[in-house]
């Protein structure tokens, strides 16, 4: 299953929610949160990515299922560890920028994913999410798991507005997370795209905070 993340690119999304809640570290300013959450759920802990975490995350980003979706695809460990570097360089939270969270199975640290978000606006009121699962841990329900506990924080400790998720109506299985997981279908895009050598269809789903958990 693939969902829209950073560039543009697609990641594959699977799972259903189970209990989740979030510690936070804030500074002060009107951006509000600048260091990177930690969310926990009963299964997983999405948290920051480290340089440890190349080797997983070149190994998965690199897989054939993975990449027919994805923008970015690392030629080598390398190309994972610079990704990592510089996104810990960014604050959390920015305006305009993307911020990549680790995903991992809770009980043993093991990077199984990443969660992108899109900070969007000068108003910083919207937010675009895109994940990757391993797909070594794919169809446990991991994927929706992560997507809701994610949501519930920029709902409720960002206060975000309205966030959405772009996706490519073949991968069947993520149009059918994202209505899993309660967001709309806002709109259907023919062949909007020119993605890896075609021109692709892009699907819209979106939430508001005031239909969150309404």
């Amino acid at each position: 299953m693939l969902f829209r993340a950073p560039l543009r690119r697609r990641s594959p999304l699977f799972g259903i929610c189970v209990g989740r809640r979030a510690r936070l570290a804030y500074i002060g300013g009107e951006h509000g949160v600048v260091v990177p959450p930690e969310i926990l759920t009963k299964r997983l802990r999405l948290d920051d990515l480290t340089a440890d975490d190349a080797h997983a995350l070149f190994t998965y980003r690199s897989h054939p299922e993975v990449t027919r979706f994805q923008g970015w695809c690392p030629a080598a460990v390398e190309d994972a560890g610079a990704f990592i570097a510089r996104n810990a360089t960014k604050p959390f939270n920015q305006h305009d920028s993307w911020y990549q969270l680790a995903i991992r199975a809770a009980d043993t640290g093991a990077l199984i994913g990443d969660f992108g978000v899109h900070f969007i606006g000068d108003d910083g009121q919207q937010a675009e999410i895109g994940f990757t699962i391993d797909p070594a841990s794919q169809r446990r329900g991991l994927g929706s798991e992560a997507v809701i506990a994610v949501l519930d924080h920029l709902f409720t400790a960002l206060q975000k507005h309205r966030v959405y998720a772009s996706v490519d109506p073949r991968n069947e299985a993520s149009m059918a997370l994202l209505k899993k997981v309660g967001m709309r279908q806002e709109a259907h895009f023919r062949e909007s795209l020119f993605w890896k050598g075609e021109w692709v269809d892009d699907v819209v789903f979106a939430l508001l905070r005031s239909e969150w958990r309404a």
